[in-house]
């Protein structure tokens, strides 16, 4: 299943897309939102799945067309936001650091999460703004000392694409830890869909692309990450106690700005396009804070 939140920005309802891709199902009869209580329940009640989908084929929630509809964040806004930085072999090269021996850990403000086609804004004073496409974990059940990577599977709800905008200055010249570099208003593009586990087959096995203006500056594969989701999750469980709603962003290929000849970072126009197979795709036009 494909879930979705429909609507102006502070009223999203629940949806359910539909087959057709241009309409959705209303699920606001069942939920209020699409959070972690909602995504809680399906995953400790695995028949609710299928009866849902059998709901909404039966035509139990209304139909919703989706022309000139915004779509939002797939997700309320997370408990946290925990991401991985230099999971890609080759965007450790680009970036000229060394292969990680562990994960790399750092944290995004959960409100820089916007709709996928939400605007992105270019900070105040930000000469650096950057972009990376990344595949997002939704967790559904509490992950807590998991004792094996094998046991990550049974805590993930879904999956998502990310878009981890950054500031490079912020991030790595001014001291202190990369957070304020990634936290700024609007850095987190979401969507925009919440893919159910199932329905992703291999998440190590999923292409991830982007092009700013049209011209392709990321194009890469799951595959080649250095720790995968499994492990990941597993490892984040061994620090920190994982909840149902949290967003983990799993890292970004080759291919952003920071690492190409003449440093194309972002400017104000500028269009981002995204997108993971299996996952849709996500459109931001570049403003000013």
């Amino acid at each position: 299943m494909r879930f979705l939140r429909i609507g102006p920005l502070g009223s999203e309802r629940p949806a359910l897309l539909a087959e057709d891709e241009a309409h959705a199902y209303d699920l606001s009869s069942v939920t209020g939102d699409i959070d972690g209580d909602f995504l809680s329940r399906l995953l400790s009640h695995p028949d609710s799945w299928r009866d849902l989908s059998s709901r909404a084929a039966a035509g139990e929630f209304p139909l919703v067309s989706l022309a000139g509809v915004r779509v939002g964040a797939p997700l309320s806004r997370p408990g946290k936001v925990v991401c991985i930085g230099l999971n890609y072999r080759d965007h450790a090269a680009e970036t000229g650091a060394a292969i990680p021996a562990e994960p790399v850990v750092f944290m995004k403000a959960p409100n820089t999460v916007v709709g996928p086609d939400d605007e992105v804004l270019i900070p105040r004073n930000s000469t650096k703004t950057d972009y990376e496409v990344e595949l997002a974990v939704v967790i559904g059940r509490t992950a807590r000392y998991l004792e094996t990577p094998a046991e990550a599977a049974g805590v993930i709800a879904g999956y998502a694409i990310s878009n981890d905008v950054s500031e490079r200055e912020f991030q790595l010249e001014r001291g202190g830890t990369w957070d304020k570099g990634k936290s700024c208003e609007t850095f987190n593009p979401l969507g925009p869909w919440l893919v159910t586990a199932d329905e992703i087959a291999d998440p190590q096995a999923l292409g991830l692309r982007l092009s700013v203006n049209g011209e392709s500056r990321q194009a890469g594969s799951t595959a080649d990450m250095i720790f995968d989701v499994a492990h990941v999750v597993w490892y984040l469980s061994q620090f920190l106690v994982l909840e149902p709603g949290d967003v983990v962003n799993t890292g970004t290929p080759a291919g952003v700005a920071m690492g190409r000849a003449g440093t194309p970072f972002l400017q104000p126009g500028d269009v981002m396009e995204l997108e993971i197979d299996g996952l849709g795709r996500q459109r931001q036009q570049l403003g000013k804070a």
